[in-house]
């Protein structure tokens, strides 16, 4: 509309610059060979960012880049979540047309929630596996869009962004690959107080390789005069110079503004007031003019032409002209091709704001509102709401600013924006008590209609407590758990006389305080359920016992959890609670499983993955795979479990579910290990933790998991990091036995590398307290297994004698009761046995050959090598020569399998036990060839071996010299030989490495 009007007042010609329009070039270049990647420029206020980009994207555009651009906005940026990325893919929308629907095509209803018009907005997905899909969503469609061309998506003013839009920024930045995508983003470094939420933000950003951030400093001396050359046409005077300068401090705005006060004749006594040199140029324009620019300083960032027009309540000829003559004193600009304006800089609408009187500004808010409640069409759809409800409380009426704000606080849910949606309802508990009466209720029921809270309607309470239910869902997905635990709290002191409700409140915070680590939440799921006794069936009962039936299944898998699994199933069948009825029916999969029929559970588990996926049941369905996948895998049938979790994860990515994807992927890399694929199994845990989304729980697991890895390969430096990561949530205050279990295996095989084996009983003794929790046999064997095998190495150090006995009687008590009805268990409970007797001195020939059936039986490789190696060293031990020719067989085909997967520790014992025992195991021609003594290959001389032995037999200097006639300096100078070789510390290490290592046959 006023496109032709042009600034004098700003500078034809782009100053300086060239170090950051490089960096900004070098972006481009990266993205047009496919490299995406995302610049992030700061610098103070009127420093000249938007002129920086502005320069760059012309640049771009001529070459043939595609170019979307989004600000944000100062007021009501709660209540506008994503309006710099709807307002950027709007524009993308006006230039590609319908490549771009062909792009969403499908997926409308999601996208919709940052692109209105692409139709209505998808209702039925749920909280927080809508948002995670919705990301996952963008980022596709950006990377279809960039496939074969450049994109440059410019983001600016992120210091005013919504928290939804840092988020989705941080997710862009994170899970863009292999497009021509280019993201610049800006902000003011001048706004960022300590504690502003850029800053983590900001320092997240540069940890990442594909972003670059550009500081943006004020002009030298010499820029500020090849400015104001520009400005004037014509070289300062060097008194002008100085002033500016003075003045500006190089800030290319504040030179503006000067020069422009300079050539207009103004006093040259300008106030050294920021405010006052900013209002100077308002206060020149007629007084109709200023009358305009101060009601459009309150309308906000950006307003719309038709709603200014019927604030002012100008005719549209009129208007055109009064924003022409701002326009043309650069105080105003056209935005959108002239459909709306906004202040040429943001310091000049927030000092003309500032001037208002305050009754001035509510009586401006208050037109605002009524203008756009008696006309919606005045400003975008996605935007009335927050709009609407910014101006009613900056118009300071209680009365119309409560529904006003709770209406955007649902559209704000329907787009998941929850921690937009979060702070507009805390701003309506603020006005909660100042609004009259019989419009709370109705104002709460209306939002409830309107989607205000899903995961609590259709029973929720019209009244305060509805409100509070509200905004404790809005603060748990918001993350601000405290904030969320505090309403919840606040809500049970209420609700002594509505049991269902406070059913409902507990369960919240259940979750909370789990999420919190401040419980195990037991006390919340029994105050729960006692609440609900004795009510009518109900969705709220059903989840109740839907989450006490997962609660025993995890904690204390009893019969108690098999009944009220099975109470919580059908309870969720007669009230309609589809989504709990799929946990509460993976849970009872569980315990049939436990008590035995193990075809039956499977069978139901399986059901409960088999039905269609839909918005509102993706989350729990998909999660469905992972169980199904770790129940599996817990009986042995790792094949089926890889299979499973393979297609699982896959559809979890293709539905936006990258937390539910990553939690598959730990449990099939789980599986992928036990197979022997450990390449792949690093691929995938690579891969979980690559994704945005993957939660702390997760990641914890996957920890675990790369532990496990370190560990079976040799890298016990490596394994004892990932282990500590892993500790810090699974040995926590409230742990689960699942995972405390799966990390004391691993614990002790590291302390029993380290030769701590009174450190590997301690870990045991604190792992299973009394006894391995029933129902969690599939991590006790495995466990039981490790600290038998430690005791049965250990034999023969002088430490681990004392306690030999006890330790291996409190395994022998620990396997009893221990389910081995499944080939895996009974497999491990064999082997765990034979170790045992080992341990003892006992012949455990026989029970190492049934084992050695057991293990081959099953998909693992690792412990049916295992199971040959060490029933091969019981026939060493039994002597003659077919026991002999039996053993090296079984070593050939155990080291086989080592080698071939890379499993250090366990070659290197094979590869001990054939040279001790002289039998030969491969050469690269073929042909058998003897490996060498083990005290050969440490570099021991002969007369060093004899000492060594002598040392280990715990022999003083003294007693050696006897023995081997030789003098004790001479026997002393041996010893200190030997620590060197053997690298020992001590005698008492040196031994133990001799033990280790098989050194002596015997």
């Amino acid at each position: 509309m006023l496109g032709t009007v042009h600034s004098s007042h700003t500078s034809p010609v782009f100053v300086g610059r060239s170090a950051e329009l490089a960096a900004l070039g070098q972006g481009l270049s990266r993205a047009n060979a496919g490299e995406p990647g995302a610049l992030v420029v700061g610098g103070e206020a009127g420093v000249g960012k938007t002129r920086l980009i502005r320069e760059f994207l012309g640049r771009a555009t001529t070459e043939g880049a595609v170019v979307a651009l989004g600000g944000c906005v100062e007021i009501g940026a709660d209540a506008l979540p994503y309006h710099p990325v709807s307002t950027a893919l709007r524009s993308l929308r006006r230039q590609l047309g319908a490549e771009l629907d062909a792009a969403v095509a499908g997926q409308e209803g999601e996208l919709a929630r940052l692109l209105p018009e692409l139709g209505e907005m998808d209702p039925g997905r749920s909280e927080a596996d809508g948002r995670a899909r919705l990301f996952e969503l963008t980022v596709r469609l950006l990377e279809r869009l960039a496939a074969d061309r450049t994109l440059v998506l410019v983001l600016e003013d992120l210091h005013w962004a919504d928290r939804s839009t840092r988020e989705l920024l941080s997710y862009l930045l994170r899970a863009l690959t292999d497009s021509r995508l280019l993201i610049v983003a800006t902000y003011r470094a001048d706004d960022l107080h300590r504690r502003h939420p850029l800053r983590p933000a900001l320092a997240e950003y540069e940890r990442l390789r594909t972003v670059t951030r550009v500081e943006l400093p004020r002009f030298d001396r010499t820029e500020v005069r090849s400015q104001l050359a520009a400005i004037r046409g014509e070289a300062p005077a060097e008194q002008i110079l100085d002033r500016v300068f003075e003045r500006s401090e190089g800030n290319a705005f504040f030179v503006e503004e000067l020069a422009c006060s300079i050539l207009e004749g103004s006093p040259g006594g300008i106030s050294d007031s920021l405010r006052d040199l900013l209002l100077v140029r308002v206060e020149t324009l007629p007084d109709e003019v200023q009358r305009v620019v101060r009601i459009a300083a309150e309308g906000g960032s950006e307003v719309e032409f038709a709603l200014l027009a019927t604030v002012t309540g100008l005719t549209e000829d009129a208007l055109i002209e009064t924003l022409r003559t701002a326009v043309g004193a650069a105080v105003l600009q056209p935005c959108d091709e002239g459909e709306s304006f906004r202040f040429r800089h943001a310091l000049m609408r927030e000092a003309v704001a500032g001037d208002l009187l305050p009754g001035e500004r509510s009586r401006l808010n208050r037109r605002y509102a009524e203008a756009l409640e008696a006309d919606p069409t005045l400003v975008r759809a996605e935007e009335r709401a927050g709009r609407l409800a910014g101006y009613w409380f900056g118009a300071r009426d209680p009365a119309r600013a409560l529904p006003a704000v709770i209406a955007a606080a649902a559209t704000a849910r329907l787009r998941h924006a929850f921690a937009e949606q979060h702070q507009l309802l805390e701003r309506a508990l603020e006005l909660w008590d100042d609004a009259p009466e019989e419009l709370r209720g109705q104002a709460i029921r209306r939002g409830i209609e309107d989607g205000l809270c899903p995961a609590v309607s259709p029973d929720m309470p019209g009244d305060f407590v509805g409100l509070l239910a509200a905004i404790t869902v809005a603060a748990r997905l918001a993350t601000e758990r405290e904030r969320a635990l505090a309403l919840c709290k606040r809500a049970l002191r209420m609700l002594e006389g509505a049991p269902s409700w406070a059913a409902w409140f507990w369960l919240e915070r259940y979750q909370l305080m789990r999420d919190l680590c401040r419980s195990d939440g037991w006390e919340e799921i029994s105050n729960a359920q006692k609440l609900m006794q004795g009510l009518p069936p109900s969705v709220v009962h059903a989840d109740v016992l839907t989450q006490a039936a997962h609660w025993h299944a995890v904690h204390r898998p009893d019969l108690t959890a098999t009944e009220t699994a099975k109470q919580a199933v059908e309870l969720c069948r007669i009230t309609g609670a589809e989504i709990s009825g799929i946990t509460a029916q993976q849970t009872l999969a569980w315990r049939i499983m436990d008590s035995g029929d193990i075809e039956a559970g499977l069978e139901l588990a399986r059901a409960a993955c088999d039905r269609d996926l839909e918005p509102g049941n993706a989350q729990r369905l998909l999660r469905g795979y992972g169980n199904l996948s770790t129940a599996l895998h817990g009986i042995g049938r790792y094949t089926e479990a890889v299979e499973t979790g393979e297609e699982g994860s896959g559809l979890a990515d293709r539905h936006g579910l990258p937390d539910t994807a990553s939690f598959i992927d730990s449990n099939l890399a789980e599986s992928l290990i036990q197979l022997g694929r450990w390449d792949d199994a690093d691929d995938v845990l690579a891969r979980a933790l690559g994704r945005r989304g993957a939660s702390i729980r997760t990641r914890g697991q996957i920890a675990e998991l790369r532990a496990e890895l370190a560990l079976a390969r040799g890298a016990y430096d490596e394994a004892r990091h990932h282990l500590e990561e892993s500790d810090t949530w699974t040995t926590g205050s409230y742990p689960e036995p699942q995972h405390t279990l799966a990390v004391a295996r691993v614990a002790i095989a590291l302390a029993a590398a380290d030769g701590r084996i009174l450190d590997v009983r301690s870990l045991l003794e604190a792992a299973i307290g009394e006894a391995v929790p029933l129902g969690h046999q599939r991590y006790g064997w495995p466990l039981l297994y490790e600290a038998a095998a430690e005791e049965a190495r250990a034999r023969g150090h002088a430490a681990a004698e004392p306690g030999r006995k006890a330790a291996v009687e409190r395994i022998r008590e620990a396997m009893r009761g221990q389910p081995r009805f499944v080939p895996l268990w009974d497999a491990q409970a064999l082997m765990t046995e034979a170790e045992l007797l080992t341990a003892e001195g006992r012949d455990a020939t026989a029970h190492w050959t049934r084992a050695v059936a057991a293990a081959e039986s099953l998909q693992a490789p690792v412990p049916a090598a295992t199971a040959r190696l060490r029933l091969a060293q019981a026939l060493i031990a039994e002597g003659g020569a077919a026991s002999r020719e039996a053993a090296g067989e079984l070593l050939r085909q155990a080291e086989a399998v080592a080698r071939e997967l890379g499993a250090v520790p366990l070659t290197a014992e094979i590869t001990t036990l054939a040279g001790r025992a002289r039998i030969p195991l491969h050469r690269a021609d073929g042909d058998a060839t003897p490996p060498p003594e083990p005290a050969r290959a440490l570099g021991l001389t002969a007369r060093e071996r004899d000492v060594l032995r002598l040392v280990a037999a715990g022999r003083s200097n003294r007693r050696i010299a006897e023995e081997l006639f030789i003098s004790p300096k001479t026997a002393s100078v041996h010893v200190s030989n030997i620590l060197a070789k053997l690298n020992a510390s001590g005698r008492g290490e040196a031994a133990a490495i001799a033990h280790r290592l098989g050194v002596f046959g015997e």
